[in-house]
């Protein structure tokens, strides 16, 4: 049974990713606020959901939550700052885009959201094509107190909510990039590290949305 809150009954948001492990695509990330009376008994830990299952949530969500949004940090700026920073940098995007903003903040894993060097300095972010945080943004995000929960996608509401949402804009978004690339198979590996899609990278190389600083080949 999810619980509904960890904190705060109101404005309280749950922010979760997807597609850490991936060699190719982004890494996305959600973040939900839900109304205190939200219930539904499909929810829970995207991994624990069918893909029917996670697409008939994902409107659901949408439509009833109080504010959510999403977003992709993309294989350059991944390679740019490594995979951990790129999941929390898109994490702490999702939660400057709600409206309102949140009182509290739940996050999936043992990873903290605020000790980061991407909120305070601009120097990690090499090239113009990266999206800087300003001052206004740090500000607004520093005054919001948060906990990290680890297995929380499969404790609380709100981060089961947002881990639906990350994977489903996710799966999209390969599915789109598939049809650009289609000898790698990504509609159905969604860019992880399967056989088929190393086989392919040995027989067409890397393309745009490969991760080079991953081990793509062993």
């Amino acid at each position: 049974m999810l619980r509904p809150f960890f904190s705060a009954p109101n404005l309280e948001t749950g922010t979760d990713e997807a597609g850490r492990g991936c060699l190719a695509g982004p890494v996305t990330a959600a973040a939900v606020i839900l109304p205190a009376n939200f219930v539904n008994d499909l929810l829970n830990d995207s991994k624990r959901l069918s893909e029917k299952v996670r697409e008939r949530l994902r409107p659901i969500i949408e439509q009833e939550s109080i504010s959510y949004a999403v977003t992709h940090l993309e294989p350059l700026e991944i390679d740019q700052i490594n995979i951990l920073n790129a999941s929390i940098k898109a994490m702490q995007h999702s939660i400057l885009k709600l409206h309102p903003q949140p009182n509290y903040i739940i996050v999936d894993g043992n990873s903290s959201i605020a000790q980061t060097p991407l909120l305070f300095t601009g120097e990690v972010l090499v090239k113009n094509t990266v999206k800087r945080f300003s001052e206004n943004d740090c500000n607004t995000f520093n005054d919001i107190p948060f906990s990290c929960i680890v297995k929380g996608d499969s404790k609380f509401t709100t981060i089961a909510a947002a881990s639906v949402l990350a994977k489903t804009y996710r799966d999209e978004y390969m599915n789109r990039i598939h049809d650009e690339f289609p000898m790698y198979n990504w509609k159905q590996n969604k860019g992880y590290p399967t056989k088929e899609h190393r086989e392919a990278i040995r027989k067409y190389g890397v393309t745009k949305y490969h991760r080079l600083t991953f081990r793509l080949i062993p």
